[in-house]
């Protein structure tokens, strides 16, 4: 049996990036564990430190339930390296290279308008893209089933 992942990504802001990655994957926050009614109340289980917010993690899931978890930690420090893991969103739908391209092009423009930014364009192929606090992403077509 395979295993399952979950992703997580570091950030200075733990809002804004769930912000932009629940825009980029159509995701949603993911309820609080059982018993907890809110994620506050599952947050105030931990012996944390008192300046440790519950708005300092954001946890987001697939509402169809196929894809990964993603959860979002503040962390002092920068990002300050290229990352050695980096997500592909993947567009739907068929057709010819150039409907294709044409699906890319408008999915990163979507995406720049919620925040991301264009690094380098390979054409016909993929957009690679940065979130808005410069965790690469690429933006290419679904595989052909």
């Amino acid at each position: 049996m395979a295993a399952k992942i979950d992703l997580t990504l570091d950030a200075a802001d733990a809002q804004v990036l769930a912000a932009f990655w629940r825009t980029a994957l159509g995701y949603v926050d993911e309820p609080p564990p059982a018993p907890f009614e809110t994620r506050a109340q599952w947050h105030a289980s931990f012996d944390l430190p008192e300046d440790d917010s519950v708005d300092d993690g954001a946890w987001l899931c697939d509402p169809d339930g196929n894809g990964p978890r993603l959860a979002i930690l503040k962390v002092p420090e920068p990002k300050t390296a290229k990352n050695r893991l980096h997500m592909d969103v993947r567009v739907p739908g068929h057709g010819t290279p150039e409907e294709r391209w044409a699906r890319i092009e408008a999915e990163s423009a979507r995406l720049v308008l919620a925040g991301a930014t264009v690094r380098e364009t390979f054409d016909g192929h993929h957009v690679l893209m940065a979130d808005p606090e410069g965790n690469e992403f690429c933006v290419g077509a679904a595989a052909a089933v």
